[in-house]
């Protein structure tokens, strides 16, 4: 067994008390990362189907082609709602009456 001082002396050892702990964290903590940055690594390596590949080219999106899409569009009856705060009723606040959209689902 170990001496009662020597126990004490340990426990008012400040390097033991904090030094020790902190040492193994930041150790232990570059291991951790290791492992978890290699996931990523690991990832690029693997190869996707061939007909995943292919459905992938075939649905290409790019930024021209939804503009196309949009830049028709009329937007002159477009209204800027602003969504509800937690602490708010949404139906209060886009004019709807609460009361009506009760007997209505009922």
């Amino acid at each position: 067994m170990v001496p009662h001082a020597v126990t004490r002396a340990l426990r008012k050892n400040k390097t033991l008390r904090y030094g020790v702990p902190m040492l193994l964290l930041v150790v232990g903590g570059s291991f951790g990362l290791r492992e978890f940055s290699q996931i990523r690594y690991d990832a690029v390596k693997i190869k996707i189907d061939s007909e995943l590949e292919k459905k992938l080219k075939m649905n290409k999106v790019s930024l021209e082609s939804e503009y196309e899409k949009i830049k028709d569009s009329a937007f002159d009856d477009w209204k800027n709602i602003r969504g509800p705060r937690p602490w708010e009723d949404p139906d209060l606040l886009q004019g709807r009456n609460p009361e009506v959209l009760k007997t209505k689902t009922a």
